[in-house]
């Protein structure tokens, strides 16, 4: 025979509900902020990714001795050809040739690195651009200039120069 379990309060009925309500409201505040931490609020979007189609030659010399000469073409994100020089004034250059690096990554940016050594190349589009940069690379550069190094951005239109860099 089973018996029957009979389990009453002493709070009132209004308290029980109150209770319940407090509850649900702090496990929706948990919720919220729990969800909140994933929203883009305060912090930059990503670059969405666009397909990189360029034949780019950028030729430019700053008032102060700053050049870049850059040759890169590029077919659905596969790096073909890629010639890059830059001089700090008078100071030392970088010299940066696609014989000396493979590519990693195609998407959404592409990367090249080093055959040997730490160095890689990144080469991305945002809107206005397409830019190459260059991270643990001072091997490629005459010693002490390396962080005067700059990337290079060309034209994706055009493949020239960006405007935003033109000398």
């Amino acid at each position: 025979m089973r018996r029957q379990r009979l389990t009453t309060s002493l709070a009132p009925q209004g308290a029980r509900a109150a209770t319940w309500v407090s509850k649900g409201l702090v496990l929706a505040g948990m919720v919220l902020t729990l969800a909140s931490c994933s929203l883009p609020i305060g912090r930059p979007t990503p670059i969405a990714y666009r397909e990189i189609n360029l034949s780019g030659y950028c030729s430019q010399t700053d008032e102060d001795g700053f050049r870049e000469q850059a040759t890169l073409k590029v077919s659905s994100n596969q790096v073909q050809s890629l010639d890059w020089r830059l001089w700090v004034g008078q100071r030392g250059s970088c010299h940066f040739n696609l014989a000396d690096f493979h590519q990693t990554q195609w998407r959404p940016s592409i990367e090249l690195r080093a055959n040997s050594g730490s160095c890689k190349l990144l080469i991305w589009q945002d809107p206005g651009n397409v830019t190459i940069g260059h991270a643990n690379c001072e091997a490629y550069c005459t010693p002490g200039i390396y962080q005067n190094a700059w990337p290079v951005s060309f034209d994706p239109r055009s493949g020239i120069c960006a405007a935003d860099t033109r000398r």
